[in-house]
C-alpha cells in the first residue's frame, strides 16, 4: 500500500498527531501533583476529577498511539523532506523518543498503580481497584514508578516542546516545507 511519498502526510495521519499532541498536553496539565502523597492519606481517586481525566486521557493515549504505530504499517509513504542529515537524524531521534515515550507513559502508570495498590479510575465511572498481576510482578518493586512516570511525563512535555520549535524553526527560517507536512491542505501558516 506505500506509494511514492507526497508533501504531506495523510489527512488520517495528521488527525492522530494533532489529537495526540492536544490530549498529551491535557493530561500533562491535569496530572495530580503529589498523587502518591494523596493516595497515602486515603484520598479517594474517584473523588478527584483532575486524576479521573488524567488517568482516562493517559489510556487514551496508549490506544491512540497503537492505533497511530498500526497505520504507519498500512498508510501511504510519508513525505521525504530534504535537509541536513544532521538534520535528519536528530529529528528521527526525537521521533523516536517520543514514541518510546508515549508507549512508557501509559505503562509507568499502570505499573505505578498495580504496584502501590491505587485503583485506576476513569470516566463512566469505571474503577479497577486491584492490579495484582502488576503488584505481585517482579517488575513492580525495580522502581519507585511514580516518580518514573512524573519524570518521563516532564521528559515528553520538553521534547515535544523542542520537536514543536525545530518544526516553527523549519518553517520560519529555513523555508522547507517540513511543518506544513503535518498541517491539511490550504492551512498553512504565513
Amino acid at each position: 500500500m506505500h506509494q511514492t511519498p507526497a508533501s504531506r502526510y495523510d489527512g488520517l495521519s495528521q488527525v492522530l498527531h494533532w489529537l495526540t499532541a492536544i490530549i498529551v498536553t491535557v493530561a500533562f496539565i491535569l496530572g495530580p501533583g503529589g498523587f502518591g502523597r494523596l493516595m497515602r492519606q486515603g484520598v479517594d481517586p474517584a473523588t478527584r476529577n483532575d486524576i479521573v481525566w488524567h488517568e482516562s486521557l493517559g489510556i487514551l493515549v496508549l490506544v491512540l498511539t497503537m492505533l497511530r504505530l498500526a497505520w504507519m504499517a498500512l498508510r501511504p509513504a510519508a513525505p521525504q523532506l530534504q535537509m541536513a542529515r544532521w538534520m535528519y537524524l536528530a529529528a528521527k531521534l526525537v521521533r523516536i523518543a517520543l514514541w518510546v515515550l508515549l508507549i512508557a507513559l501509559p505503562v509507568t502508570a499502570l505499573l505505578a498503580l498495580g504496584s502501590e495498590g491505587h485503583p485506576l479510575t476513569l470516566l463512566g465511572g469505571v474503577r479497577i481497584d486491584r492490579m495484582p498481576f502488576i503488584a505481585e510482578s517482579r517488575v513492580a518493586g525495580l522502581a519507585d514508578w511514580g516518580e518514573v512516570h512524573q519524570f518521563l511525563g516532564d521528559s515528553i512535555m520538553w521534547l515535544a516542546g523542542l520537536h514543536a520549535m525545530a518544526a516553527i524553526l523549519h518553517h520560519v527560517v529555513l523555508k522547507d516545507g517540513v511543518l506544513v507536512a503535518m498541517l491539511p491542505r490550504g492551512r498553512s501558516p504565513n
